[in-house]
């Protein structure tokens, strides 16, 4: 029996990243002699263990045979005949193939750190086509390592296009689809993954809603990059370079769906896609099964986005409406996540990434002034109910128009 150091571990240590977890595959072995060794068997479907101590996963090395759709539609081989050449032969990307052995020699039979070197992101075999989830996997691959100037092989985007195209994509669990992007939104360049996506013709098929939003216009005196698409990766950028939770980040990518489905005659203005974009959220995040509380941030944002644009001219009292809708009272640290996304609508336009926004200063001192008021006095005088609640919204609407003019007397 033999161990060796696979995967993520070996490619980050070359690439002098932290290691997040170490996985390994063992070679010449049965289940039984793990079992002996007080290893604790996981996996089902081919033999993974649990070390006694550690806790970290060991696999028997493996071959695998495409038996079904999706990427659970493979049978598995786990004999002590089988290689580690073998078990390498069936990864993703060359980066990914690379063994260490207890010496900390490397067995690297498929070229993985000359394409270390090289900063690209390869298939390993042709077996490639055969698990539709690697096109999401080199997807958020690429937006991973961005930063230090990956990009993916020619020869493998055209086989994530042929995978996009052949309906293997459909079979993928949504929550599986789901986990994948949760994974690219909470990394530092999300909006590379979903330009990898439209780029293989796979975000059509997996976000439709999205897709939807590339080549549609806007005006260009407010967006120089004209295309809706590229609108929504540069406030993508910019969410994230605001150090955005990633509900923020999900909330700012959909936060335009209505202008996919402005009707042509109206083009390039966009009137209505506030509420447009709402449905279409809702349909994303029912397919998706999208956590509750990303869903409610990002239908607040598609709704009020363009009221934080306008907040010095909205009226005291549509203000107040906003501000309750937003629950900032009770939900102050969502409504700071909102502020964030509606900043990075406004700066991720071409050019215009500087751009300053009071707006959200003022909105905080509206939040902070309806916060303060002292509902007392007001039950004092012997108010409550209906009554009670009609007063505050009164006190809270003047309390508004005050703070309105005195920024209007500062500016």
């Amino acid at each position: 029996m033999k161990i060796y150091l696979v995967g993520g571990a070996v490619r980050d240590k070359l690439l002098n990243c932290p290691v997040r977890e170490r996985d390994w595959v063992v070679v010449g072995a049965r289940p039984e002699l793990l079992l002996e060794q007080n290893y604790k068997q996981v996996g089902k479907d081919f033999p993974v263990f649990l070390h006694p101590q550690t806790g970290e996963e060991y696999a028997l090395a493996r071959t695998e045979r495409k038996s079904g759709h999706g990427y659970g539609g493979f049978s598995f081989h786990t004999e002590p005949s089988v290689t580690l050449e073998d078990d390498l032969l069936r990864r993703d990307l060359t980066i990914n193939a690379i063994a260490e052995d207890e010496d900390g020699s490397l067995i690297d039979p498929y070229g993985g750190k000359n394409d270390i070197n090289l900063r690209v992101l390869r298939h390993v075999s042709p077996a490639f086509v055969e698990d539709p989830l690697r096109v999401l996997r080199v997807a958020r691959f690429a937006a991973r390592y961005h930063h230090l100037g990956f990009t993916i092989a020619p020869e493998t985007l055209e086989l994530m296009k042929e995978l996009s195209e052949s309906g293997e994509l459909t079979h993928l669990s949504h929550e599986r689809v789901w986990q994948e992007i949760k994974r690219a939104l909470e990394g530092d360049h999300p909006d590379v993954f979903f330009r990898v996506l439209f780029e293989c013709g796979a975000l059509a098929k997996l976000l439709p809603e999205i897709h939807a939003l590339f080549g549609v216009p806007q005006p260009p005196k407010h967006h120089p990059e004209i295309d809706t698409g590229i609108h929504c990766m540069l406030a993508l950028q910019q969410i994230c370079l605001l150090n955005g939770k990633s509900e923020a980040r999900f909330a700012t990518l959909v936060h335009d769906l209505g202008k996919g489905t402005t009707p042509e005659d109206i083009l390039p203005s966009h009137h209505g896609h506030e509420l447009r974009g709402v449905a279409l959220i809702n349909q994303l995040c029912d397919r998706l099964t999208v956590p509750n509380s990303w869903r409610e941030l990002a239908v607040l944002v598609s709704e009020f986005h363009t009221h934080c644009h306008r907040a010095f001219e909205l009226r005291p009292d549509t203000l107040l409406h906003t501000l309750e809708r937003l629950d900032v009272m009770r939900r102050p640290e969502r409504f700071e996540q909102f502020l964030l996304a509606c900043t990075a609508d406004v700066r991720g336009r071409t050019g215009l990434e500087l751009t300053p926004y009071k707006q959200t200063d003022y909105l905080r001192a509206a939040q902070a002034t309806i916060s303060s008021i002292d509902v007392k006095p007001l039950m004092n005088q012997g108010l409550s109910g209906a009554e009670l609640g009609d007063a505050l919204t009164r006190l809270r609407s003047a309390k508004l128009k005050a703070l309105k003019e005195e920024w209007q007397n500062v500016e």
